[in-house]
């Protein structure tokens, strides 16, 4: 008994008090804010000689993004605080409202037209992407879906009902998103869901059935008209951008060039030639990495692919510890989100991704991308404060095998 006269709880041999933070996943949360550190110094150094996107404040960009970034933590403790059963109760909601978000894009007045594609939302000053939203929506209630028809039914198969009723509630949102057109966060989408319906372990036959369906779906749309011009045009610069070096191909033809500038050790933070004249179109949003392989160089731009390789990897870490068919499908979904994404925004930088305008995790300028992907990660950390650690996986099933 203490000096104050509670009992304090048996403490177990061989075992240790953890602190507060004991339980929270340190190098994903880490991760996560370090590419948020880097995103600033990055966009703040690709708009500050930028008079035209600035209005003559170097740091405008600056404070725009920390201010997206404080925004974003809060949003993500947020998450991480609330329990379980809310989420599986808000999964509906995040995904309704995304798909209203998404068909307001449209309502003349409301919806707004940037580079081509009808993707965002004019609230006052407010612009939002709800596509963005759209891919948290997706992930949270196709893993609810899964989760309360193979729980509730006390079986462990996936029916071909359960995953034509998941790719209908990934249909609508996906419909909406090819008709702004988007086909960058499109291509995101086929790949969270490819992968949460790999994880819920439906057959090899529907996962071939749907990249076959996906390729036939586009091929369609550019048939019908559906797809606009210019992004045919990027696919077909994609094979060959010297082909037209002043038209489609422009973006990745500047983007090699500012990367091959940097070397190994970069040219500095505010001194690369191609960031700093303008010469690559939309460097703080699209193209954010080639400012980190020219200022920053090899090592830095490889700083920011082995921080995207930690936070994949903890992902799939969260993933595989859990027991729970909810949270082990909604960590899978994120990893495939992050994962997808990073590679086709470094990709289309480095010339091996046809240019399709996805941002960065964590890096890009944007608030609504920010707010969706610190939500995910958010989640992921409630899902990993209260997986069971995997010794203790290993002893119940054994125990349960005897």
């Amino acid at each position: 008994m203490s000096s104050r006269g509670t009992v304090r709880p048996p403490v177990r041999p061989g075992s240790a008090v953890r602190p507060w933070w004991g339980d929270v996943d340190l190098p994903l949360v880490g991760s996560a804010l370090g590419l948020a550190v880097i995103g600033m110094l990055l966009v703040w150094s690709a708009t500050a000689s930028r008079d035209d996107l600035t209005g003559g404040d170097p740091t405008a960009y600056l404070v725009k993004q920390a201010t997206n970034v404080v925004i974003a933590v809060g949003l993500g403790a947020v998450m991480a605080c609330t329990d379980r059963r809310w989420i599986r109760l808000w999964a509906p909601v995040v995904y309704g409202g995304a798909v209203v978000g998404l068909a307001l894009v449209f309502v003349p007045g409301i919806g707004s037209v940037v580079n081509g594609s009808r993707s965002w939302l004019q609230v006052g000053g407010l612009s939002l992407q709800p596509a963005e939203l759209a891919k948290l929506g997706v992930v949270l209630v196709m893993a609810l879906l899964f989760a309360e028809r193979t729980e509730g039914a006390m079986r462990r198969t996936v029916r071909s009902s359960d995953v034509l009723l998941a790719l209908g509630c990934a249909a609508v949102p996906a419909a909406l998103i090819l008709a702004q057109p988007d086909l960058g966060t499109l291509m995101v989408m086929v790949a969270i869901v490819l992968g949460v319906l790999a994880v819920a372990g439906v057959r090899l036959l529907w996962l071939v059935g749907l990249v076959a369906a996906g390729v036939a779906v586009v091929v369609g749309a550019v048939a019908v008209g559906l797809i606009e011009e210019y992004q045919v045009l990027r696919f077909e610069a994609f094979t060959d951008p010297d082909l037209d070096p002043r038209g489609a191909g422009y973006n990745t033809v500047q983007a090699r060039i500012a990367i091959g500038n940097g070397g190994v050790l970069g040219q500095g933070l505010f001194h690369g030639t191609q960031t700093q004249a303008g010469f690559v179109p939309e460097q703080h949003t699209d193209f954010v990495f080639t400012v980190a392989g020219e200022e920053l160089g090899l090592l830095g731009a490889g700083l920011v692919v082995a921080l995207l390789g930690v936070l994949v990897w903890r992902c799939l870490r969260i993933a595989r510890r859990t027991e729970d068919l909810f949270d082990r499908l909604a960590a899978s979904g994120i990893a495939c989100w992050f994962g997808f994404q990073a590679f086709q925004n470094v990709g289309m930088s480095l010339g091996i991704m046809p240019v399709t305008g996805v941002p960065l995790p964590f890096v890009s300028y944007g608030g609504t991308a920010l707010f969706a992907s610190a939500m995910a990660v958010g989640l992921l950390v409630a899902i990993s404060r209260r997986s069971t650690p995997p010794a203790v996986v290993a002893r119940s099933r054994v125990t349960r095998s005897r």
